[in-house]
């Protein structure tokens, strides 16, 4: 049967929160499934998800539909389900901590303030698990973090999104695909260097 590849883009569901800078984890995943012609086709553990294959691997997307200060009620549990360990699950999620146009992978590490990375490593019971980081910048002046991350990245902003998703759709299939760069303790991708 073979071993599961387990890979959660975090976001808020819904419509209104589709394209807030808080659900480029979902935005990633979702295109990511459409390159592979997957769909989110079962809502199983609280999450929608998507079953299928990358060459030989076995893979299951999963997007919760719980709040994303809550991720871990739906990740948890899912692991459990397909029996993935810590090593095989990949959490697509955005940070502040990173300028728009980069994208940082770590193996593990602490949630560095996002509570939907907080929820799965509270409810995992370790922080040993890679994560893709995307990241959306800070907000502007003394707007506050939990209002930026719920707007909308703006149409200035929009075409480096696009690229942001595209990069990390090929860093996904990289990563299932076990490749060199994911074997070291940290990456980092920007835009402009590519």
């Amino acid at each position: 049967m073979g071993e599961f590849l387990l890979i959660v883009g975090l976001g808020n569901p819904g419509p209104r929160y589709a394209h807030n800078r808080h659900n480029i984890g979902f935005q990633a995943l979702e295109s990511f499934a459409a390159q592979q012609r997957l769909t989110f086709s079962r809502h199983e553990h609280h999450a929608l998800t998507a079953h299928g294959w990358l060459e030989d691997r076995r893979i299951i997307l999963a997007q919760p539909q719980t709040w994303m200060n809550e991720s871990g009620k739906s990740v948890v549990p899912l692991a459990r389900f397909y029996k993935v360990p810590p090593e095989r699950l990949l959490i697509l999620h955005d940070d502040l901590d990173i300028p728009l146009g980069t994208l940082r992978y770590r193996q593990q590490g602490s949630s560095g303030g996002h509570r939907g990375v907080d929820s799965v490593i509270r409810l995992l019971g370790t922080s040993a698990f890679p994560r893709l980081r995307l990241g959306v910048g800070r907000p502007p002046g003394r707007m506050a973090p939990a209002a930026y991350v719920l707007q909308d990245f703006s149409d200035e902003e929009q075409p480096l999104v696009w690229e942001v998703i595209r990069m990390a759709q090929r860093l996904i299939a990289e990563w299932v695909r076990g490749a060199p760069d994911f074997q070291r303790p940290g990456m980092t991708w920007r835009i402009a260097d590519v």
